[in-house]
């Protein structure tokens, strides 16, 4: 009996999880913590398996777009399917080599490009105050969170006329469209704001009050490191659906500018090879814009 016992005694004091003190540790000490916490040790690859790794997240998108692409001009070439339902791949090329040579593409791309990003700028600047403060004052949920869900119910595009009516349409960038692009976008930013608020260990931001970290210092050194990981999953989301609102915005408001209007006048013109053209703008657009939010998120890792 007294060996069992002893026994279970020892595999208490393993398995019991270590025990930090409050008293002498910096903020900086338990953000490391909270880190440790969340990984894992692993080895490190060698460069042949790094290669293998690497090899097997290209080689799959690559093999997929030259089927798409086969499949694409045998279809238009061989099926002879109707160039105003899909136009050769030459087609689109040919007219994406055009746009961009007089410069239609570029100088429509980069209305978009502005209404995006003070779309998404703005509706940053609102959702991470609106999401802490939802996470940390329950009287402020109460009251905000039935017209987020609310908002969010309500299609952005039905408030495109009262916007239209209210700011005008005459200016480049234009409000209406910035402002339909920000609706559009906020929701899903004051969503992983509260969610990287709501998951902090209750236990680091306790300890580092005791130590005597409080509002600006608590919030700058322990809160906003820890959240920052679920903060910059929404804007990398947000960031990206930008280009989507501003799009949305130029085809309700129906204005003269921006790569929404030139796929509006490619649909009037019944020109396809235009139209796919513009799409594979959009798609470019959209892909450097994810590609700049993963730099951000490592910026961030290398920063926190």
């Amino acid at each position: 009996m007294s060996v069992m016992t002893s026994s279970q005694e020892d595999v208490s004091k393993e398995v019991r999880p270590p025990v930090y003190e409050a008293h002498g540790t910096d903020a900086d000490t338990w953000v490391s913590i909270a880190k440790k916490k969340r990984t894992h040790a692993s080895h490190t690859p060698t460069p042949a398996l790094l290669a293998r790794q690497r090899t097997l997240t290209l080689a799959p998108p690559i093999v997929l777009a030259v089927v798409l692409l086969v499949g694409w001009y045998m279809s238009a070439s061989v099926a002879h399917v109707s160039t105003l339902f899909l136009p050769a791949p030459g087609d689109v090329v040919t007219s994406l080599f055009n746009g961009l040579r007089n410069g239609l593409f570029l100088s429509n791309a980069w209305i978009t490009v502005q209404e995006s990003l003070l779309g998404f700028l703005l509706a940053l600047v609102i959702a991470l105050p609106s999401g802490y403060g939802i996470a940390k004052s329950r009287l402020l949920a109460a009251a905000l969170q039935p017209y987020i869900a609310a908002g969010q119910a309500i299609p952005a595009v039905v408030v495109a006329p009262l916007l239209v009516l209210w700011f005008g349409y005459s200016t480049v960038p234009s409000i209406p469209i910035v402002v339909l692009c920000m609706l559009i976008v906020l929701f899903p930013l004051v969503i992983t704001t509260i969610l990287g608020m709501q998951t902090i260990d209750t236990q680091l931001t306790d300890a580092a009050r005791v130590e005597g970290a409080s509002g600006w210092s608590l919030l700058s050194a322990i809160e906003f490191p820890l959240a920052l990981p679920a903060i910059l999953a929404g804007v990398r989301t947000s960031l990206t659906l930008s280009i989507t609102g501003a799009v949305v915005g130029e085809f309700v408001v129906s204005g003269d500018s921006g790569l929404g209007s030139l796929v509006l006048l490619a649909r009037e013109q019944y020109d396809t090879a235009f139209l796919f053209a513009t799409l594979v703008v959009l798609a470019v657009l959209a892909a450097l814009y994810y590609a700049f939010s993963g730099l951000l998120m490592k910026l961030a890792g290398a920063i926190y």
